[in-house]
């Protein structure tokens, strides 16, 4: 009678069912007191038997309520596979179920929203709004679920609850990420544009980790849509940890003056470490940026060396087919540019050697352990990555030459590029050498009081160039 129960359930055949209820009347009373995982109410609301659904409900309205053995009523079932009569029907004969999570911690409203199952979502809302704030076992709302599966459409079907609840739209999960955190963690243009247009959103609510959702952007992946976020992200009011506490700390109430002079000089002494904290991370920051260009430019090198313009012959060719030496030998594995032109290639070598030779000093330096810390030896690092720049400018323009065809119209076109680029490179260097000139005689001059220097927050000690030279 139960395989036969279970097939009518497959089939959705209401009349099968009729004549089991004939032959035994008790049938599904005792599929209920039975330890079937599923009960026949389950198998047709998966499979959307509406009639069927609709029989077994008449009959026994406690169907509604059974769970199989992954904790899933028919409600979840039918949710799942987006069966929205059936789902009406479930939630007319036990309202209840909507609430009721299955092992996975997931309501059908959540399982609805994970599906994308924009009807069902609808339906489920409609009939009991306050399903949406029903939390899942990691504290998500619905709302975190659409994100986190980049369901757009059902988001936006939930768009009146969030505005008329900011509570829910500003909840956070276990890890205490709102919406926008995950939706910025995942990338999700869309969904981030559409959040950041819901009133009452906190755009600058901090997670477990302290972190605001444009430190989120910052401390994951580089990515292309980056730019576009941060950007969308800033126009909404968006900042940074760091952006927040600068606010807050402008915005504190100022301390009363002291009369006592003593204390006012021990609060201006006070002041000099907070400079000098400054200072040291202007230094680290541009260690760290000269480590970076310095391996770039090292490992450029490195590679044009092994593989020089016009590559390497791939054979040995000393004697001619007849045994006789020939006149231009080649060993394999050598240079091409040697033998074909070797004052270019002398050329090239030299700058490229230079190149790699001064990136490698910087990173020599960096990691020698000695300590760095003044201003001037930043300006050591910073001439020696001058010269490598430059040299690997010579190396490009040496290796374009010996690349392009001696045809008249290419040397012309060449000559001129490489004219405009070579005056445009010198004025760069020329106003960078000037600009750190004047930097120079500024610091010197308020160094030896013919300057007076400008008392000013902390933050503005690295322009003001306060630090050690």
């Amino acid at each position: 009678m139960n395989e036969r129960l279970s097939e009518a359930a497959q089939k959705g055949s209401v009349d099968s069912l009729l004549q089991l209820l004939q032959e035994d009347p008790l049938i599904l009373d005792r599929t209920i007191v039975s330890c079937i995982s599923e009960t026949p109410l389950h198998t047709s609301a998966m499979l959307g038997h509406t009639a069927f659904v609709r029989e077994v409900l008449g009959r026994k309205p406690g169907f509604a309520s059974e769970l199989d053995s992954q904790g899933c009523s028919p409600l979840h079932l039918a949710a799942a596979k987006c069966h929205l009569e059936i789902v009406h029907e479930l939630l007319l004969a036990a309202p209840e179920m909507g609430t009721v999570r299955n092992f996975d911690g997931r309501t059908a409203l959540h399982v609805a929203a994970i599906k994308g199952r924009v009807g069902v979502v609808t339906e489920l809302v409609r009939v009991k709004p306050e399903l949406t704030r029903v939390l899942t076992d990691r504290g998500e709302t619905v709302l975190h679920l659409c994100v986190k599966h980049n369901r757009l459409e059902v988001l936006k079907l939930l768009e009146e609850p969030m505005k008329r609840n900011s509570e829910l739209v500003n909840w956070k999960d276990c890890d205490g990420n709102n919406v926008l955190h995950i939706a910025v963690a995942k990338k999700q243009i869309e969904i981030i544009k559409f959040l950041l247009t819901i009133n009452g959103l906190e755009v600058n609510a901090l997670n477990a980790n302290g972190f605001t959702v444009l430190d989120s952007l910052i401390q994951s992946p580089r990515d292309l849509k980056d730019m576009e976020i941060e950007d969308s992200i800033r126009a909404a009011g968006g900042l940074s940890v760091k952006e927040l506490h600068l606010i807050t700390s402008d915005w504190a109430p100022a301390k009363v003056p002291q009369i006592n002079e003593r204390l006012s000089s021990t609060e201006s002494r006070s002041k000099k470490p907070a400079v000098k904290h400054q200072g040291i991370d202007w230094l680290g920051r541009q260690r760290s940026a000269l480590m970076v260009v310095a391996s770039l430019i090292a490992t450029v090198a490195f590679q044009a060396g092994l593989t020089p313009p016009g590559g390497v012959w791939q054979d040995d060719y000393q004697v001619d087919s007849n045994g006789n030496p020939v006149s231009d030998p080649h060993t394999v594995g050598t240079s091409v540019l040697a033998y074909k032109g070797p004052f270019e290639y002398g050329l090239f070598m030299i700058f490229n050697t230079l190149a790699f030779l001064s990136s490698l000093s910087i990173i020599l330096l960096a990691v020698s352990g000695l300590p760095m810390k003044r201003r001037r030896w930043m300006w050591v690092q910073m001439v020696i990555m001058w010269i490598a720049i430059s040299a690997q400018v010579v190396t490009y323009f040496l290796t374009l030459r010996r690349m392009s065809p001696r045809n008249f119209e290419v040397q012309a076109t060449l000559r001129d590029v490489t004219q405009i680029s070579v005056l445009t490179w010198l004025s760069l260097m020329a106003v960078v050498f000037i600009g750190n000139i004047v930097r120079m005689n500024i610091w010197i001059l308020r160094k030896y009081g013919y300057i007076k220097q400008k008392e000013s927050h902390p933050s503005a000690a690295i322009d003001d160039d306060q630090e050690e030279f």
